[in-house]
């Protein structure tokens, strides 16, 4: 198991114990292997995407079986704009859902769910972002992280039997973690989960913020503080998770939230007062909830960049067909150049963005990688690259871009929600741990390894004598690992029959290397603060996610029969090598220090000139 440390020198009670907390619910352990874990290793294992892992055929056709039935029933009765419009998802919608098994998607047959597989569940997700937002929101937070997830993860038998049918019948779930002065940090949870004196039930009482679903929800995942145990003499909270119906006395929703995007969906701020729940319905068992949470997000977060991959798809089709039918200057605005740079740039990261989000859910599907890292990169690029393209198909769209829906409709002209698209896009570099977050996150699992070699060594609470026999061990590793990070000379016949996208391949080796060493000097310059670096961490985790998109790309192309795939997958490596090169130079050449010097005057009040009226 891998060590940790905190720099408690610099860090206050509040910080180590959030931090404690957070480390214990970690997964500590790899059963399988982890391509972006190898990345950071200085391995690019081509045989992990050579050939590309393509949905299989036979599961193809069941996806392709229910896709069609679903886009038929959303094409007759889902109207995104109206659902924008009016904040309400139409009753004929939600029964016609349920009777299409939307909302058991993922529940197995003999449940009565439709069994699907997370490629096909997600790719229903990507079908109905293309007609709402809201809807699919809807759908996923139900799904992905709601109460079947985690049921289906660790339910007992007993409470299998008795929730997932109604899940596949179409009752509403929702999770309950945030709270309105707790978002990312766990260990100020203030929701509390108290046994009765039989011990038979548990008594909640706390209150929930953004839940979504929350309004609506039959059954919700409650996250609650049970009483603390003591580990090693100090006081360790217990963080559990609840089924809780909301029919419960003592149960309330206080306030519908409303949103920039989104309108649709029904997110709330969510009272318990009293409510007696059974010991029955604690998931997993005491002190899992927050570990529970994370393991469920692992799979669950890919349905982030699958609905990404919906709305993007709109925004591309729309561009094209505009960038045909607007002229200025004698051409279509498409086939000037600004135009044509957008076209391609759209392409080719709608390209990279199914990719990796495919490529993710059949390893989910198959059970051999641990795609915790994966799952959270599909996120952070997806939900970038997304925004930007539907920001550019605003653009591109002009003045009819930033106009409604409705007005264009209004007044006779070819409607398309362009400016909807940015409001609804924007929501997905946050939810489900903002982007910020998730570089953190990522950043942690991926020093994982050196932590587990040189982790003692670095750890001062640490006495000297354990500390230099750690040093011995790590110098043992370090003296063979560290020399192979500087022979990362790909020569040019190797994946040479592939083109340019050889070209490609071999520079992602290359820079695996260049990233494991890059970091190992990050680790020996900094030390036990380097946790405080978070900038520094999240330009490795974004030279990381290039390489992972460039390599799942390139094996996608590589495979894929599509006409000009490959030279959207080639004008998609070339952005993406110069981004990683545009990291590499900030890592070596900043201004990071002197800029959160001047960020911390700002919050002192010694710049209120900024804020006075002149």
């Amino acid at each position: 198991m891998a060590q940790t440390f905190i720099d408690e020198k610099t860090r206050n009670k509040e910080e180590v114990e959030a931090l404690e907390v957070a480390e214990a619910a970690r997964e500590t352990q790899w059963e399988h292997p982890s391509f972006v874990g190898d990345i950071f290793l200085g391995k690019l294992r081509t045989s992990s995407i050579l050939p590309y892992a393509f949905q299989t055929d036979e599961d193809r056709k069941i996806g392709d079986a229910y896709l069609e039935k679903l886009d038929k029933f959303l094409a007759a009765n889902l109207d995104g704009d109206q659902v924008d419009r009016e904040g309400q998802i139409p009753d004929t919608v939600m029964k016609g859902l349920a009777e299409l098994g939307a909302f058991g998607m993922k529940i197995p047959k003999e449940y009565g769910g439709l069994g699907l597989s997370q490629v096909n569940y997600n790719r229903a997700l990507a079908l109905t972002n293309g007609y709402c937002s809201s809807t699919t929101a809807l759908l996923s937070a139900h799904q992905s992280i709601g109460v079947p997830q985690p049921l289906l993860m660790f339910g007992t038998p007993e409470q299998k039997k008795k929730y997932l049918p109604q899940f596949a019948k179409g009752a509403i779930s929702a999770f309950a973690l945030t709270e309105p002065e707790v978002g990312s940090d766990p260990a100020r949870l203030a929701t509390t989960a108290v046994p009765t004196p039989d011990g038979n039930h548990y008594i909640i009482n706390g209150t929930k913020l953004w839940c979504t679903n929350g309004v609506i929800a039959d059954i919700l995942v409650v996250m609650a503080q049970t009483p603390s145990i003591t580990v090693n003499g100090k006081e360790r909270k217990q963080i559990t998770a609840f089924i809780v119906e909301s029919n419960t006395p003592g149960f309330e929703v206080l306030h519908r939230c409303r949103f920039m995007g989104l309108n649709g969906v029904q997110n709330g701020l969510l009272k318990f007062t009293n409510v007696k729940v059974p010991k029955e319905n604690i998931i997993w068992g005491l002190g899992k909830g927050l570990k529970l949470a994370l393991t469920t997000l692992n799979a669950g977060r890919l349905s982030i960049p699958a609905c990404c991959i919906g709305f993007t798809r709109k925004v591309i089709e729309e561009c094209r067909l505009w960038g045909n039918e607007r002229k200025q200057w004698g051409n279509a605005i498409g086939k000037h150049e600004p135009g044509a740079q957008k076209l391609a740039q759209m392409t080719g990261n709608l390209l990279a963005m199914e990719s990796i989000t495919w490529l993710a859910g059949v390893w989910v599907d198959r059970g051999t990688q641990d795609i915790r890292l994966e799952a959270a990169m599909a996120k952070l690029f997806c939900s970038l690259r997304s925004h930007e393209i539907v920001e550019q198909g605003l653009q591109m769209r002009g003045g009819r871009g930033y106009e409604t829906y409705a007005s264009l409709k209004a007044r006779g002209e070819r409607p398309f929600p362009a400016e909807r698209s940015v409001r609804d896009s924007r929501i997905n570099q946050i939810v489900e741990g903002t982007n910020e977050i998730m570089r953190l996150f990522i950043a942690r699992e991926a020093l994982d390894k050196h932590l587990e070699v040189a982790g003692d060594v670095l750890n001062p609470r640490l006495p000297i004598t354990r500390r230099l026999t750690a040093l011995v061990k790590a110098g043992m590793f370090y003296a063979w690992w560290y020399p192979l990070q500087w022979l990362s000379i790909s020569p040019w016949p190797m994946h040479s029959g592939m083109g340019r996208l050889g070209k490609h391949l071999r520079y992602a080796k290359r820079t695996a290397h260049r990233l494991a060493r890059t970091t190992f000097h990050l680790m020996v310059w900094h030390g036990p603060k380097l946790e405080r670096k978070q900038v520094q961490l999240g330009r490795v985790v974004d030279i990381a996610t290039e390489l992972f998109a460039i390599s799942a790309t390139i094996g996608r192309a590589h495979g894929s029969k599509e006409a000009n795939v490959r030279d959207a997958a080639d004008i998609f490596c070339l952005d993406a090598r110069h981004r990683i090169e545009e990291n590499f130079r900030a890592i070596r050449c900043n201004h990071d220090s002197r800029t959160y010097k001047l960020g911390l005057k700002v919050l002192d009040g010694s710049l209120l000139w900024q804020e006075a009226a002149r």
